[in-house]
């Protein structure tokens, strides 16, 4: 290990907004329970492109122990990415158990809030519900939809959302997602377009 300059994130500032990923070209940085984190020492180099990037300030330059930079490895690293000219529509965490309760990717957003099962049971989601939303995913049955409801709920009330769309199975175990979004919107104190999309089991979708 060597003393050098490295990026350091003050967890208590971030709030996992994801903009500095794609500022770092090395790769070095991803979201992970809600944080930014450095992903290993040696795919930083620590000049910092992606300061000034945060939002919330929570990125500076220290000098620490650290193992030295590693550029073929980070080059790797960044190859796997997503090209600058191709378009993500969905910022991670994508989880509605971490994503931040605020954050500037949902401003003018239309949020769409999807069943974990639908991916799987109508793939087409990405080519006909996905562009130009954002995502946020859970499963009613497994996971608290009192918590959901209550944190979407805040979701909507902090941030300028556009409006929501929910897709749910047909079974009665995720028809709670509708549920889930009536409540939000009615713990939001909000009034904006709400659409519902359920999705049967042999794949097809219909708009309630």
């Amino acid at each position: 290990m060597v003393v050098r300059k490295i990026i350091q994130i003050n967890e208590e500032l971030c709030n996992g907004c994801g903009q500095c990923i794609p500022k770092c070209a090395e790769g070095a940085l991803q979201i992970v329970n809600g944080k930014a984190k450095i992903v290993k020492d040696t795919y930083c180099d620590g000049l910092g492109a992606c300061i000034g990037h945060c939002p919330q300030g929570a990125l500076t330059i220290i000098k620490r122990e650290a193992d030295d930079f590693d550029e073929k490895a980070a080059a790797h690293v960044a190859n796997l990415k997503p090209r600058k000219e191709e378009k993500v529509d969905c910022p991670w965490p994508v989880q509605l158990n971490l994503v931040p309760l605020k954050a500037p990717f949902y401003e003018g957003a239309d949020l769409l809030l999807v069943a974990d099962c639908v991916m799987v049971a109508y793939p087409q989601l990405r080519e006909t519900l996905m562009p130009g939303r954002r995502i946020l995913i859970g499963c009613p049955k497994f996971d608290d939809a009192r918590a959901y409801a209550h944190k979407l709920g805040e979701i909507i009330k902090q941030n300028n959302v556009a409006a929501l769309t929910v897709v749910h199975m047909e079974v009665p175990c995720c028809s709670g997602l509708k549920w889930i979004g009536d409540k939000a919107i009615e713990a939001s104190g909000r009034k904006f377009p709400l659409k519902r999309y359920e999705v049967t089991i042999r794949g097809e979708i219909y708009e309630l």
